[in-house]
């Protein structure tokens, strides 16, 4: 689905997790590398706009559109107000006639997998586990699709058809990098990126030490930290933490003029950012910014990595990080997102565990 745009439609609000949420729905999507666009829009208070959205994918090459309202049940704001503002029947004639096709999807409605996301709700606020409770889900899962869900049967038959498709690559990596180009495909499910990673000679040594030390793990967005399971970083006396819902780094980027991303790396280096690794899957600015930090001395960290996804500076921020003295991990081009950075992470803990994967 080269050519087809997924937009994701949000209601806005005034708080900041609101727009968050749609952003972490729509990285995830990305991730999954079914549609090669994946983009956010509002119908009040904040922005993109709908209209803003559709023109942007369009811009971006998109010859098929889809857009989702991210609402749990159909109302009067997914059958009336917002059919209202895309202009459906006019915007669908003036995109038809540049070849361009539109698609109007339902919310989300009473779905099986929405149903195990409230039960584990429900038992996390009684303070109870919820693992057993997919035993049920899980078995007719299996029985629907007729695919292994053992997380271990699932891995290795992921292998089996990653392999053959990124074979020279790991003919010709060093044996401490495999394990991390292994991990970035399977969690991306695009071979590219076996070609993308730049790991320099030494990075993988510098991050595994460091989280055997007890680094601090800086992550550019919540995405990126609620993928690193902390009572694994912990057992080696490390923390993971990220400044982007810091009071101060919001004051800081409003009245310096930065985006939130960038005041938060400066905010990362003043608290002490010297021997901790540093993740940014998200945002350029973030990149750019430590980048300018370590060129002025002010920050030292043990290893960055750095893939951060978009059209705007990623590519460019990711060239910006492979010319400083400290050790990265990066990808080339504008590929990337927070699911990358955390499984390069995830591939060098498994290695300071002492485990392959």
């Amino acid at each position: 689905m080269d050519e087809t745009a997924l937009v994701l439609i949000g209601h806005g609000s005034k708080l900041s997790h609101n727009r968050e949420n749609l952003m972490q729905l729509a990285e995830i999507l990305r991730a999954k590398s079914r549609f090669k666009t994946v983009e956010i829009s509002f119908m009040i208070r904040d922005t993109p706009t709908i209209p803003e959205a559709i023109e942007k994918v369009v811009k971006q090459g998109a010859t098929k559109i889809v857009l989702v309202p991210a609402f749990l049940a159909a109302g009067v704001h997914t059958t009336q107000e917002i059919p209202e503002l895309i202009g459906m029947k006019d915007k669908e004639s003036q995109l038809s006639a540049r070849g361009i096709q539109l698609f109007y999807g339902e919310p989300i409605g009473a779905d099986e997998c929405v149903a195990v996301v409230l039960e584990e709700k429900a038992i996390k606020a009684l303070g109870e586990t919820a693992e057993h409770q997919h035993a049920s889900f899980n078995t007719s899962l299996q029985e629907k699709t007729k695919t292994p869900t053992d997380p271990r049967n699932i891995y290795e038959k992921s292998m089996s058809l990653i392999h053959p498709e990124i074979e020279d690559t790991l003919k010709n990596a060093p044996e401490k990098h495999v394990p991390i180009i292994e991990r970035v495909v399977h969690t991306t499910a695009d071979p590219d990126f076996a070609k993308l990673l730049v790991i320099p000679e030494g990075a993988v040594e510098a991050g595994v030490a460091a989280i055997r030390a007890g680094a601090k793990v800086i992550t550019d967005i919540k995405m990126v930290k609620a993928g690193i399971n902390e009572a694994r970083v912990r057992r080696f006396g490390g923390k993971t933490v990220t400044y982007i819902d810091d009071s101060r780094a919001m004051k800081m980027a409003e009245n310096e003029k930065l985006t939130r991303a960038a005041a938060a790396m400066r905010l990362a280096a003043d608290d002490g950012i010297d021997g901790a690794i540093i993740l940014i899957g998200n945002a350029p600015t973030a990149a750019f910014e430590l980048a300018d930090l370590v060129k002025k001395g002010k920050a030292k960290p043990a290893l960055i990595v750095a893939t951060p996804v978009g059209y705007v500076g990623a590519a460019e921020s990711k060239q910006v990080v492979e010319t400083l003295p400290v050790p990265f991990i990066v990808n080339r081009g504008r590929k990337g997102g927070s699911a990358v950075a955390v499984a390069v992470f995830n591939a060098l803990l498994a290695m300071a565990e002492g485990k392959k994967h």
